[in-house]
């Protein structure tokens, strides 16, 4: 029985902590600016939001507060990102840069066969 409860509860600060580094991203604040507001630690908000410290019932109504959710939603949501512009921005350059490589090597391909067919034709020497 204890080790269930453990279980469940390793889960909860685990769920908890990633909700409410999700509502900081979606704020753009640092853990510092929360741990401020919470009047603790940077290492000690961390450690909530990796879920590695338990987090009381005081702790999560003085987070909710912060960020002007419930204490059910801090524990029972699960909040997804919303991928930021600068992610979408990233994966578009990426794309870009992946076709511009595939352009690049399809040009060196040419080239060798351009090269090939003047050396076989005798127009170049080595």
């Amino acid at each position: 029985m204890f080790m269930m409860t453990e279980t469940i509860k390793k889960k909860t600060n685990k769920s908890a902590g990633k909700n409410i580094r999700t509502l900081r991203h979606e704020r753009s604040w640092s853990q510092e600016d929360v741990a401020n507001r919470l009047g603790i630690s940077i290492p000690a908000f961390s450690k909530i939001e990796t879920g590695v410290t338990d987090i009381n019932l005081s702790r999560l109504e003085q987070i909710a507060n912060i960020f002007e959710v419930s204490v059910v939603n801090l524990l029972s949501l699960e909040y997804v990102e919303e991928p930021s512009v600068q992610d979408a921005n990233l994966n578009i350059i990426q794309k870009k840069l992946i076709d511009r490589e595939l352009e690049i090597t399809n040009l060196q391909r040419k080239v060798i066969l351009l090269y090939e067919e003047l050396l076989s034709k005798g127009s170049v020497t080595v």
